[in-house]
Formats: structure tokens, sequence, C-alpha cells
């Protein structure tokens, strides 16, 4: 008796990790100073956090070269402490690993990670494995990937690296384009950069300079023509990003906070007091993904949305506009700007 393969779409964010985790967070300056292409490279393979036996492990990472990542741990406590720490696609465990012992582990992770898709691993035909199967799913692992056979292993590739997952990002993008049908690609790139980005982009001035433009020319943008600071485009969004972290209920605010790289979990709170004005467990129980990108649009997209077509925040003014313009008369300076927008 084996358990049907079920079709996952799964919904955490695809993350960019490499095949083992560090131990410590790298130092805030390494973290700032990563180049984005890079981090870009990185990000366009999922992690996959496995249970698996030696021979397993080798066959997965075979399977999935160039397609996904998988970070091999030896125990169920250090794959919980991958889930809290890092953005996991997806978690595999082995039907031929798992022991009785290993039950209350299982069913917590199911249990604190609804959003993280769990799938058993069979590679075994020994007795036992129909029980593991069982057990597996008692648990909670409602689906199982049969690699007895080669077929299996292309099945596998498939449901970890095979579409796009509907993550809380390109939720955001898909709403937004629709939102904004008829806006320049300019504008669009803007909210593709806003929830895009690298977490380790917290700052307007990074991620203007980013995209390849003058942190000072791309805040006094926003000011010319009425819209609200780029500051508070990008905070909102991070708050998007950390509403989807927060419904699964092992990580903890600390987690989250470090996860999207706040200073502490302090500032994350003083954030998220100053633009909803309530405390980070409130936010937690109040807010879904989906319900803070609606405060997002409602605030900052839908009442400017005649602005917002015809925005265009990293265009490239030409050398020569740049010289006329300062031939014809001053131009607006950083010191005539505001200090909400310079912040």
């Amino acid at each position: 008796m084996t358990m049907p393969m079920i079709r996952y779409v799964p919904t955490t964010a695809h993350a960019v990790l490499p095949s083992t985790f560090s131990p410590r967070a790298a130092p805030a300056s390494n973290r700032r100073d990563r180049p984005p292409q890079a981090a870009a490279h990185r990000e366009q393979q999922a992690a996959i956090g496995t249970f698996l036996t030696p021979a397993e492990q080798h066959r997965v990472d075979a399977a999935g070269y160039g397609c996904y990542v998988a970070v091999h741990r030896d125990s169920m406590d250090d794959l919980l402490r991958d889930l809290r720490a890092h953005s996991v696609h997806a978690v595999l465990v082995s039907v031929a690993r798992y022991q009785s012992t290993d039950a209350l582990h299982v069913a917590r992770l199911v249990r604190e990670f609804p959003r993280v898709p769990a799938v058993a691993l069979l590679t075994v035909n020994e007795s036992t494995a129909t029980q593991s199967v069982l057990a597996l799913g008692k648990q909670g692992i409602n689906a199982v990937v049969d690699a007895r056979e080669a077929r299996g292993w292309r099945e596998l590739r498939q449901l970890f690296a095979g579409g796009q997952q509907e993550n809380i990002e390109t939720t955001a993008i898909t709403r937004l384009t629709r939102d904004l049908a008829e806006a320049t690609p300019d504008c669009l790139r803007f909210f593709e950069a806003l929830f895009l980005a690298p977490h380790y982009v917290s700052t307007v001035q990074q991620l203007a300079r980013v995209n390849g433009i003058v942190p000072s020319t791309f805040m006094s943008r926003f000011f010319r023509v009425g819209l609200p600071a780029p500051k508070r485009y990008l905070a909102m969004a991070r708050l998007v990003r950390a509403a989807r972290h927060f419904e699964n209920p092992g990580r903890s605010i600390t987690d989250v906070a470090n996860h999207l790289e706040y200073s502490s979990a302090q500032s994350f709170s003083r954030h998220v007091q100053l633009l909803l004005d309530c405390t980070p467990m409130t936010f937690r129980k109040q807010f879904t993904g989906e319900r803070m990108l609606d405060v997002f649009r409602e605030t900052l997209v839908l009442p400017y949305r005649e602005l917002l077509r015809t925005f265009e925040p990293f265009a490239v003014t030409p050398q020569w506009s740049v010289l006329r313009d300062r031939r014809d008369g001053p131009d607006l300076q950083d010191a005539e700007l505001p200090a909400a927008v310079l912040a």
C-alpha cells in the first residue's frame, strides 16, 4: 500500500541558500557589500531541506542539479533550526531513515511550518516501508514520491523545480501589474525591485544603487510628482514579506527580523509600530501576507494610480539634458527636499 502522489503549489518564497547553512550570519558590513549580480545568481535555485540516508542524498543532489539546492541534515532538530532561520522551499523526509522516535519532530515540523510543503521519499522495498509511509502520513506528510523506479526521480525534480511557485513576491507583482496596467515599464520595474530585492537591500540608498541611480535623484523624483517617499514603499514591502513569514508559527519575531535583516528585533518592532501603529504580536495575529499586500495596495498604489502610470523612478537622464537644465536654471537640490524624503 502506498500513498498517492499529491501535486503541490508551494507558497513560500523562492530562496537563495548554499548547500550548507552557515552557523552564524555574516557580519552586517559583509551583507551590505554583496554585489547584486551574485545575489541574483544564487536566487535562481530553491533550497530543499532534507532528512535522508547518505545514498539518497547523492541521488537527490543529482536529480536536482541546476534546479534546486538540497540542504542535507543529519537530525530533525537541525532541520527545524534551518526552517526557523532561513527560507526553505520544501522539506524532503526519507521513508528509509524515519524512525518512531522522529514522530514528534515530524509532527512539529508540519504544525509549525504549514507554508513549507513536506514530502516523503520512498526508495526501498523493505517490509517496514509501508508502516513508515503510513506513520509519516499520520504526522501530516500527505505526499510521497516513489523513487524506486527512474520516473520517480523525474517526478521529484518536477515537483521541486518544474514551475514557478505562487509566493507572496510573485503574487504582489502580478496584482500590482494588474493595478497599473498602463504604467511605464520603469514604474513596474520599481515595484519588482521592491519585492524581489535581496533581504540585505534594506534602505532606499541601497535600492537606488542596485538599480543604477543616484540615491538623491531617486528620492527627489517621488517628492516632485507628489508620491509618498520611497522609504515608505520599501518599508511596507518588507512588512508584506514579514507577514508571510509569520504564517509559519514556528518562526519567532526574532527569527523573522533576523531573516529579513533588520538590525534587531527591536528595530523591527519600531518599524511595525511606526507604520501600522501596533505591536509585532498584534501584527502577527491580524495580518497574513495577502492582507498586508492589500494594505500596501490600498495605501500606496491605488490612491496614486494616475501618477504612477507615467512615473519613471529609475530612468537615466541623458547628460546633454542635465547640462541644458543647469544652463536654463537651477534644479531642485537635496537641501530643498524635506527630511522625510532624504531619510
